[in-house]
């Protein structure tokens, strides 16, 4: 389980590629403090399990499908990485519940400065926009963000500096592909709701989950 917020921007040290699968090899130094083979380590919001690693770097494989529904299949050596250890119960929760699995990915298809901040437009498959709702939580990256605005087949987030500084978003242009994680709890409101009543996913909205005692 992780939070969205992003401890570390590490890098892609060497990447072998095997049959559909691979196996990564990440510069870290921060996120390395303690890490344990095994632990979890979410990279751009991915959760890859720790398999090898030095005192600044780590190794972790890459299944088949985790390389159709993300933007990993695209690094290439010195790729920047957010980069993100498991929670702590010990820790503030700063973001929200963020679990690595991702949903799929997303295109920027337009970024403009507002006010101090970057305003970035991304382009969604329609499944996924019907799991956001505006004010909502998203992870793009890895990165816990909110929803300010949704319209068809898109959504936007504004970006503050300190985050455009700390994470892979302050690199990111138009045309470049990043990883979607929508809410955790909306999706198991949205099954909830699907498997007790027949209606159809879009006709799920704010308004239905009003009716039905969501508020």
């Amino acid at each position: 389980m992780f939070t969205g917020i992003i401890e570390e921007v590490g890098k892609v040290k060497s990447i072998k590629k095997g049959n559909n699968a691979f196996k990564l090899w990440i510069q870290a130094h921060k996120i390395m403090e303690g890490t344990k083979h095994g632990d979890s380590i979410a990279v751009n919001g991915v959760c890859l399990t720790v398999t090898e690693m030095t005192s600044n770097s780590f190794c972790a494989d890459v299944m088949p499908e985790t390389l159709k529904a993300t933007n990993i299949g695209s690094f290439q050596n010195g790729t920047p990485v957010n980069l993100e250890r498991a929670i702590a119960s010990s820790e503030r929760f700063g973001g929200h519940f963020v679990s690595g699995h991702v949903d799929g990915t997303g295109t920027i298809i337009r970024s403009e400065k507002s006010g101090n901040a970057i305003l970035f437009e991304i382009k969604v498959s329609s499944d996924l926009v019907n799991g956001m709702i505006e004010k909502g939580s998203i992870a793009v990256d890895g990165i816990s963000l909110t929803i300010f605005r949704i319209q068809k087949g898109s959504f936007f987030v504004s970006i503050i500096p300190h985050t455009l500084q700390e994470t892979v978003l302050g690199k990111r242009t138009r045309g470049d592909m990043v990883n979607i994680e929508t809410d955790m709890i909306g999706k198991y409101i949205r099954r909830y709701l699907q498997a007790s009543n027949p209606v159809k996913a879009s006709a799920i909205n704010e308004s239905f989950l009003t009716e039905n005692g969501f508020y």
